[in-house]
């Protein structure tokens, strides 16, 4: 009989009075159940991260930091196991929950190694005008308030990590919402945060219903939305409290430029294994993932047919099998989605060049070219494994092409060229230009976060800390500066 998996409330274990089932979209097994917390256990959780606030700003950065490296520690210990659990639940191959595993150990350690150096304070003279003769300006950076962070199902892991990492390293309060088709592999985190010495309340991971979020969005007590998601869900939060400081990181459409002087077999291989390979890995299902396909005209004839052959090279079937590049979707109504945008695509005029089969869940990696502009898969993130290649001569109309979306997540571009890849950074409406490979790379150091309708606000560790804290000054008066 499977065990029902408790979730954490104030740091602590609870169980409510419903539980809901965890599904593969793979097979369709059970994975695990989870309860489901009470309304009166989601109020007693925000009162308690919103009474501990002081209290955990004050904790000492050793003892949130040493927190943070056990968290990392017991992750990277438990990895297979991890891994395990998020191919279960979401699908993923197993080499890609590996991956994710140990992403999420990098997380944490560098959000061990932020708190240690974080709020130090920045100094300011004032006395380069004469009213502030004697005056010194100390800057620090405090949190802005108790946190509602909301993740996604496609990194059930990682993205729990971003949101949870931070927060700690800060000392700023959280609330975290796992997505509902994959809360087992957040709820892990518990398990690991409970062994460390943080203050009661400081942090709670609650599996409620997305139908339960208004009332948590709407919380005055809870001044700090983190979400991950889809466009439309994103704005709306953003949308229904204006006053409240949200972060979004929503979706893309993201485009692969291979620009003309990408043109050796070697670099062409090289491109259309990649492009192959995070078209589809995750079943597609990142927002970074490849989408579109940009190629000058020089190089096209030769390109074209390494993509397709690299896709169709692409491994498709059970996660749990290491040899598994593509597994399923997270469901079969996305799986039947994907399949009507294509269908779509075709009627209007497309031509497929492989894939375009569904099975329950899974949809086969899948090429189109001669995409009308206006179907809904040019237009909107597909997040499935499917990717258009369309045809452009000279760098100009690859950039134009590229910006030719309603997204500015990151794009890739193929070139040796180091002056291109200085035009690219200035030209793509993005927020992030991978130069030499394709736009589905993010260290998770670095900003990440996009333009125009991908979001606001950028996640990465430290900027994630930044967007929780904001600074305040302290003016010191009759010093001899």
């Amino acid at each position: 009989m499977t065990s029902t998996h408790a979730f954490w409330l104030a740091g602590r274990q609870a169980n409510g009075e419903d539980t809901f089932d965890v599904t593969s979209p793979w097979d369709g097994r059970l994975v695990g159940k989870v309860s489901v917390p009470t309304d009166a256990q989601v109020e007693e959780a925000v009162a308690a991260a919103y009474a501990v606030q002081d209290e955990f700003a004050a904790t000492p950065a050793h003892v949130r930091a040493a927190a943070l490296d056990h968290v990392s520690r017991r992750l990277a210990e438990r990895t297979e196991e991890i891994a395990q659990l998020i191919s279960a639940e979401n699908g993923k191959p197993i080499k890609w929950a590996r991956g994710e595993v140990g992403r999420a150990v990098s997380v944490f350690r560098f959000a061990a190694e932020e708190a240690r150096r974080f709020n130090g304070g920045e100094a300011q003279r004032l006395d380069t005008d004469a009213g502030g003769q004697g005056r010194l300006a100390l800057t620090r950076r405090f949190p802005k308030g108790v946190v509602l962070g909301i993740a996604p199902f496609n990194f059930p892991l990682n993205l729990c990590a971003h949101k949870i990492a931070p927060a700690i390293a800060a000392g700023v309060p959280i609330i975290l919402k796992p997505a509902p088709a994959t809360p087992l592999s957040g709820l892990i985190i518990g398990d690991l945060l409970a062994e460390s010495e943080l203050p009661a309340g400081a942090w709670s991971i609650l599996p409620v219903a997305n139908d339960h979020m208004p009332a948590l969005v709407q919380d005055e007590r809870l001044p700090v939305i983190s979400f991950t998601g889809s466009e439309k869900v994103g704005y709306a939060i953003m949308d229904s409290v204006p006053r409240k400081h949200c972060t979004l990181e929503l979706g893309g459409n993201g485009a692969a430029v291979v620009l003309g002087d990408y043109s050796s077999d070697a670099d062409l291989d090289w491109a259309a294994t990649r492009i192959a390979t995070f078209s589809n890995y995750q079943g597609g299902q990142s927002c970074i993932s490849v989408q579109r396909v940009i190629v000058d005209a020089s190089v096209y004839d030769r390109l074209l047919p390494r993509i397709v052959a690299a896709v169709e090279a692409q491994v498709t079937g059970d996660p749990s099998d290491a040899k598994t590049d593509v597994g399923p979707l997270v469901s079969e109504a996305a799986a039947q989605r994907v399949e009507s945008w294509v269908q779509e695509a075709v009627d209007a005029g497309a031509a497929l060049l492989t894939g375009g089969k569904r099975d329950g869940a899974s949809y086969a990696p899948t090429v189109l070219t001669d995409v009308p502009a206006d179907v809904t898969i040019s237009c909107e993130e597909v997040f499935g494994p499917v990717l258009t290649v369309t045809k452009v001569d000279g760098e100009p109309a690859a950039f134009a092409a590229a910006n030719d979306s309603k997204y500015g997540l990151q794009a890739g571009v193929f070139t040796h060229d180091v002056q291109v890849a200085f035009r690219a950074h200035r030209a793509l409406e993005v927020g992030g230009v991978v130069v030499g490979d394709v736009p589905s790379y993010r260290a998770d150091q670095m900003p990440y976060g996009g333009a125009k309708q991908s979001g606001v606000g950028r996640e990465g560790v430290k900027f994630a800390m930044d967007d929780y804290t904001y600074e305040r000054v302290l003016v010191l008066t009759g010093l001899a500066l």
